[in-house]
């Protein structure tokens, strides 16, 4: 595999499973060393587990762990893999979770708990890492951009999804955030993206793939008839990090195997 991301730096947030850890393992591959941001001290296995297969495959990567949500220990993260590692070259920005509940028992704990690390763990991560970004500038033996963020969203940001409102809001609010910064740093070489997975297979969403009964059922919200992997956004993540990508910034990639694609209407509504 070409070593598209040779010798730069990533942070991957939520990268100890599902999509942050997909998306860890492919960004080593194309020569990155991975920072995988684990949460909180339950989930530190999980996160070696995934230094240990990069190392294992030849790459370089640590776990480092840090609540999104909580800015001074989004402001370490960042201090620190600057003093060990020199700067930081791309940001992953993955964490996220999920407090579902119909509307009006949604309780506003629920609510702010998803905003919190989906919404404001965003904006915290990228904020460190576009000042890191302008900070040191373009180097362009590193890369012809200053630096590289992709959020990673929904395919809810632009499909509702009853029941699930907090968790709609905050990738709705994702869109925004990076379109806006996007526009507001494209000047400096700072290139913003993001990713919108439609199904995945992850532990996040077991239920929905776990029996070949539910796996069914799912197909018929997916044109292209498959459940994706991780790798399907990994690879799509690499491609956003590199050069390849180097005159695409404010952009939404949908990796979602066409479910926005209103599958209901396939037989004409």
């Amino acid at each position: 595999m070409e070593k598209k991301l040779q010798n730069q730096v990533a942070i991957v947030t939520g990268a100890s499973s599902g999509i942050g850890a997909g998306t860890a393992l492919e960004l080593a591959k194309a020569g990155a060393v991975v920072i995988v941001n684990y949460p909180f001290a339950g989930s530190k296995d999980a996160a070696d587990v995934i230094v240990s297969e990069i190392r294992a495959d030849g790459g370089n990567a640590q776990s480092y762990q840090c609540d999104v949500s909580k800015e001074p220990e989004v402001e370490k993260m960042f201090a620190d893999t600057v003093t060990q590692w020199g700067t930081v070259d791309i940001l992953i920005n993955n964490a996220g979770i999920q407090k579902d509940a119909p509307f009006t028992s949604m309780s506003l704990e629920a609510w702010n708990q998803v905003l919190a690390v989906n919404l404001n763990g965003q904006f915290l991560c990228a904020r460190e890492a576009i000042k890191e970004f302008l900070r040191r500038g373009v180097h362009p033996e590193r890369s012809v951009a200053a630096g590289k963020i992709i959020c990673m969203s929904s395919v809810h940001e632009v499909i509702p999804w009853s029941g699930h409102a907090n968790y709609a809001a905050s990738k709705g609010g994702i869109m925004m955030m990076m379109k806006t910064i996007a526009q507001e740093f494209a000047g400096k070489k700072v290139r913003v993206n993001s990713i919108a997975p439609g199904a995945i297979k992850t532990p996040l969403n077991h239920a929905a793939w776990e029996t070949p009964e539910a796996l069914q059922s799912l197909m018929n919200l997916i044109p292209y008839k498959r459940i994706g992997d991780v790798s399907d956004i990994g690879k799509a993540a690499v491609w956003l990090a590199s050069d390849d990508s180097d005159y695409v910034t404010g952009a939404t990639l949908f990796v979602d195997g066409g479910m926005t694609l209103y599958p209901g209407f396939e037989d004409n509504g």
